[in-house]
């Protein structure tokens, strides 16, 4: 009997082929695989570190924003600041300059540097009457002052005493008009021209 050769070796050998073809296919394919996953990766990085770059420009911007903002409000307030700082210096000297002036103890030649202050500005003739306050004209008899002999044009200045008088200050009335020689007035017009 002879032998046939058989036909299933040949196959054997196509499959072979056939496994190392696929073996080589798979080879290829994850070596592709790899490739394609390295790309995707560095596609991945590049395309944070774009996204991470074109949000710090943009958080730049906004920060760049906000501090051009936070000038031009610095700009508007600090004139603001400065008006508020200079009324509040103003009321501090004049609350400090009442309490200085009302601290004084009120002497003789205080009230007379009062009275000459406010006879100085008359310039006529006439009546002239001079409202003190009750303890200023007895401090002023007590010593004997000369003011309280002065005469004005001829005529004998007349003093008497007012409530509506404080102490250190005067009224003066004539035929022309009123002197306002009252501290508490010399005050307030202080006050005024330091607002203003």
């Amino acid at each position: 009997m002879q032998l046939k050769p058989n036909p299933i070796p040949i196959a054997f050998i196509e499959a072979l082929r056939e496994v190392q073809v696929i073996k080589i296919s798979l080879s290829e394919l994850e070596r592709k695989w790899c490739l394609r996953e390295q790309e995707a990766y560095a596609r991945g990085v590049a395309d944070g570190e774009r996204a991470l770059s074109e949000q710090l420009v943009q958080q730049r911007a906004d920060l760049r924003h906000l501090q051009n903002r936070l000038f031009v409000q610095l700009e508007n307030t600090i004139p603001q600041v400065v008006r508020d700082c200079e009324q509040a210096l103003i009321g501090i000297a004049w609350e400090t300059a009442r309490k200085v002036v009302n601290c004084i103890e009120i002497t003789p030649s205080m009230v007379e540097a009062a009275l000459e202050e406010a006879l100085v500005s008359l310039r006529q003739t006439g009546r002239v009457r001079v409202q003190l306050h009750a303890e200023d004209l007895a401090l002023l008899e007590g010593v004997n002052s000369p003011v309280l002999l002065k005469e004005l044009g001829g005529e004998r200045i007349r003093f008497e005493v007012s409530s509506e008088v404080g102490r250190g200050g005067c009224l003066v009335y004539t035929d022309f008009g009123t002197v306002d020689a009252r501290r508490e007035v010399k005050l307030e017009l202080l006050r005024q021209s330091m607002e203003s």
